[in-house]
């Protein structure tokens, strides 16, 4: 298979969910300042609200992307093959000199494998993150991408001792920081030029997503129920993603939104707004994980594991477990804590400037 003649380096940057929007818009921005690389961009439409993903590139000033593959929901071994179908197409459309994936889902897994079957080079960013907790489809996601990657970009040491125990060379991996804290600098810089109005800190955000945690009624009912109960006094404004405002229906759940301010997804910059000034972010998220550690806010993680441990060693982040006592108690003992504001190392708006250096440099 030949390469393209052209004289320009050809990336290819694949998003799927909206963080990995957040995570490739300072990279795009970055690249794009070099003459002599053509930077595209690949949206699988695993998350299929395109106008909601449209939404996070005009936030983050990238446009719109240069391929969409629509592939929507289904099953994870449904969604991902379908993935691997349409991606190759456009892989073998392109030849890019160097594929970029981002984070664990679908998508990231997905094209990864076609791109080295296509003896693409091929690039991590967000590389060695480990739950341990091979239940999880994503850490199955984030196994297997590292494992067939040939450039490792990590936001965390932890992450590369993760990588050097799983038999990666030194040379494979790159420390560079958080992309996603770059985008969040980035909204901040946003957010200061718009007139806002002022906004009360006595709200808890939630945030539930995940399929272990919203797809079983009485897992989905005793987590809020620990929320009510944690968040005493507090009003709760959820953005409630499709999944789990389904879930609740159909689940006859509805009568323990009472007390809950159920909002739409947000934007970005919304969205960022919304956790800096609240009390508590309750979540499932990872990447509210990081956010909320940036930005000195109180988070309780309604998960048994996290492939995130610097914040919690930072302290800005409570793992609650998933049983209704611990969330409870957790949710209590943060609200009473002072916060704790300490920044990980190299999360400094300066990861994508690091990332693109080190392509500049790469033999492609």
């Amino acid at each position: 298979m030949e390469r393209s003649s052209a004289k320009k380096i050809k990336i290819l940057l694949v998003v799927g969910a909206r963080p990995n929007i957040m995570k490739m818009a300072p990279i795009y921005r970055e690249l794009t300042k070099i003459e002599r690389f053509k930077t595209l961009i690949l949206h699988t439409g695993q998350h299929y609200d395109y106008d909601m993903s449209r939404v996070f590139f005009e936030d983050l000033d990238v446009p719109d992307p240069d391929f969409y593959l629509d592939v929507r929901g289904g099953t994870q071994s449904a969604q991902t093959s379908l993935i691997m179908k349409r991606s190759e197409e456009v892989l073998m459309q392109v030849l890019p000199d160097l594929v970029v994936v981002f984070g664990d889902v679908n998508s990231t897994l997905g094209v990864s494998i076609v791109a080295k079957k296509l003896k693409l080079t091929l690039a991590h960013v967000e590389s060695g993150l480990r739950s341990f907790d091979r239940t999880m489809p994503e850490e199955i996601n984030r196994i297997v991408t590292d494992t067939i990657s040939d450039i490792l970009f990590t936001t965390e040491k932890d992450a590369n001792d993760n990588l050097i125990r799983e038999g990666h060379t030194s040379d494979q991996i790159f420390f560079v920081g958080n992309t996603m804290i770059d985008s969040l600098i980035y909204i901040l810089e946003k957010n200061r030029k718009r007139e806002n109005p002022p906004i009360h800190s006595n709200y808890a955000v939630l945030t539930l997503h995940r399929p272990s945690n919203v797809d079983n009624k009485e897992k989905l009912r005793s987590i809020m129920e620990a929320v009510l109960t944690g968040t005493d006094g507090l009003e709760i404004i959820f953005p409630i993603h499709p999944r789990t405002y389904s879930n609740m229906e159909k689940f006859g759940l509805s009568a323990l939104m009472q007390r809950i301010k159920t909002i739409p997804p947000q934007s970005y910059k919304n969205f960022i707004d919304l956790i800096k000034d609240a009390a508590i972010v309750i979540t499932d998220s990872g990447g509210i994980q990081e956010e909320t550690t940036f930005l000195g806010a109180k988070c309780v993680t309604v998960r048994e594991n996290t492939e995130r441990p610097i914040t919690i060693k930072i302290g800005t982040n409570t793992l609650a477990g998933t049983d209704r006592g611990g969330i409870v108690n957790s949710i209590k003992q943060a609200l009473l804590a002072k916060k704790q504001h300490a920044i990980p190392p190299l999360w400094d708006g300066k990861a994508s400037v690091r990332i693109r250096q080190i392509i500049e440099n790469l033999k492609l």
